[in-house]
């Protein structure tokens, strides 16, 4: 057995590609901190468990070897997010990202980048505005998104795998209208072979849609689950101000929570402590997307069953002749 670190006196091709993996499984995780900002982490599994105080039954979920449905979970200090090639653990501060090398999960990285900046920063040009493809329209339009940091964080997954699901039913839609034409038009076994391999994707992919909305779903029936989300939430009643100064520290510590307190012109810290029952404002940013996902599910049963209903009477035609 080799031991980390160890030369193998093998072929220099074998050692070579051995580095190469070592590397590529240590740094498989980006930080992301509230001002937008990346580090890649060099660390093991049970550093990421300390940072972000989640057992290691959690972690498993976001392993890409092993095969968990979409998941979404709200535990003490983290919410832990399972969304296709979308792995990551938000905190009320930071992102970790898992394989952020991953063309699927760029898009997210620079999206994470551009959004995650707390209002305050915005407003004192910290960020460059050519950032935002739609300039200053774009940047005001941050300015005005008062969510908590682990909602920006929450709403980019979201939107990009919702965004990802339905260019993908695109391109099957795209594809399986035209297939269905020449089928009809020649019934030949190069068409039925070609509408067959388009079913079978059809059903790959509405079963994968199935899972980022059945996730959804739950998630907006159970309204304790929704009040677990809410970190920034039970940071702040961690650090209530009966506490003492432990509350003024934080809250200067913390770009989210501090922005919001000047923008209510500096009324009460206690307007900040909520029904923690309340989950209105999660719930509508879970609808928006839920909806979203449902609709890309119902355009991939509509063109399956079409798929289905064409492939299965020219099956019953070839097996008439």
């Amino acid at each position: 057995m080799v031991r980390d670190g160890e030369v193998v006196q093998v072929d220099p091709g074998v050692e070579v590609v051995a580095k190469k993996k070592t590397q590529t499984v240590a740094r498989s995780w980006i930080l992301m901190d509230c001002t937008g900002e990346g580090e890649v982490l060099d660390v093991d599994k049970y550093a990421i468990m300390h940072r972000v105080h989640i057992h290691a039954r959690d972690l498993r979920i976001l392993d890409p070897l092993l095969s968990y449905p979409s998941t979404i979970l709200g535990r003490e200090k983290a919410i832990v997010l399972n969304l296709e090639h979308i792995k990551a653990i938000i905190t009320a501060e930071e992102v970790l990202l898992r394989d952020p090398t991953d063309e699927n999960v760029i898009p997210v990285v620079e999206e994470l980048h551009r959004r995650l900046p707390p209002v305050n920063v915005i407003r004192q040009g910290q960020v460059n505005i050519k950032e935002y493809p739609g300039g200053q329209n774009d940047m005001e339009a941050s300015v005005e998104d008062e969510s908590p940091f682990e909602f920006r964080a929450l709403e980019v997954a979201l939107e990009a795998i919702c965004s990802f699901l339905a260019a993908r039913t695109t391109e099957l839609e795209s594809a399986a209208y035209p297939a269905l034409d020449d089928l009809t038009s020649k019934i030949s076994s190069r068409n039925l072979d070609r509408v067959r391999k388009l079913k079978s994707a059809m059903t790959r992919l509405t079963a994968r849609v199935q899972k980022v909305r059945d996730e959804l779903e739950q998630l907006l029936d159970d309204d304790d689950d929704m009040a677990d989300l809410y970190l920034s939430r039970k940071l702040a009643g961690a650090s209530s101000p009966v506490s003492g100064s432990g509350a003024a520290n934080w809250f200067s510590a913390s770009p989210t929570i501090g922005s919001k307190i000047s923008r209510a012109s500096r009324a009460s810290v206690a307007t900040l402590f909520v029904d923690e029952n309340d989950v209105e404002e999660l719930e509508m940013l879970l609808e928006a997307y839920f909806m979203q996902i449902d609709g890309t599910f119902n355009r991939l049963t509509t063109v399956r069953d079409k798929v289905d209903f064409f492939f299965s009477v020219c099956l019953l035609i070839v097996g008439s002749l």
